[in-house]
């Protein structure tokens, strides 16, 4: 919702609320409330006419089947309009969409390519989907030190696959210097958020541990949930 907010306040600034803002609102309200064919009817001519919002809006009742049937090409083709025009949220869709071969052929590359867009303007999930393309090499030359960055930087906001993924990087040894006592601090952070593997792997991981590392994780640990997961 703060996302969304975020979203509406720039393209008041940038785009005439003659244009799009009352025909936008009243669709955004009935979107809320689950009247999709409203929305539809009232988001249709923005996303003819270009606005960005609508048509990711309409890729996403595409893509999960609000309203419309579900049709993983329509979805595409909503979400490639906005993400060309740099919405982050629609270049993070489309990336999966090329990862899955959703409605368009499956190119990682592309997937890769959408992910770095919307990664490179903060989204969380992009970014932890890249550092998972880094490591498998999908589309990609394989590159764990680029897959830490991305997978780090997801993490500082708080999404947990990304803290459990560098726990498996730290554990692994994996572009960087292999250290138990942060495998299991970054697994007890995303542990903490109901990750299951991430709980899973702790306990498999603190039977190679001596008491006082696991001591020194656990305090690693809460002071990185403290520090809102900053220069953990």
């Amino acid at each position: 919702m703060k996302n969304i907010c975020i979203y509406l306040f720039l393209l008041t600034v940038i785009v005439s609320p003659v244009s799009w803002g009352a025909d936008f609102t009243k669709g955004w309200v009935a979107y809320k409330t689950g009247d999709y064919a409203t929305s539809l009817e009232e988001w249709t001519p923005l996303a003819d006419q270009g606005t960005a919002l609508a048509q990711y809006f309409i890729g996403v009742m595409h893509l999960e089947g609000l309203g419309v049937p579900q049709d993983y090409k329509k979805a595409a083709k909503w979400h490639a309009l906005a993400a060309e025009q740099g919405f982050a949220k629609a270049q993070f869709y489309l990336g999966d969409m090329y990862r899955k071969g959703d409605g368009v052929p499956q190119n990682y590359p592309m997937a890769v390519k959408w992910y770095t867009l919307a990664a490179e303007q903060g989204n969380a999930f992009a970014q932890l989907n890249l550092g998972v393309m880094y490591v498998g090499g999908l589309g990609v030359l394989k590159d764990y030190a680029t897959a830490v960055k991305w997978y780090t930087i997801s993490a500082e906001q708080g999404i947990a696959k990304a803290q459990s993924n560098l726990g498996g990087i730290y554990a692994n040894g994996d572009g960087v210097d292999q250290d138990n006592i942060y495998a299991l601090m970054w697994w007890n952070i995303a542990a903490s958020s109901g990750n299951k593997n991430a709980s899973r792997n702790r306990r498999i991981v603190t039977k190679k541990m001596t008491p006082d590392e696991i001591s020194i994780a656990d305090k690693l640990a809460h002071q990185c949930i403290a520090d809102d997961y900053k220069g953990c």
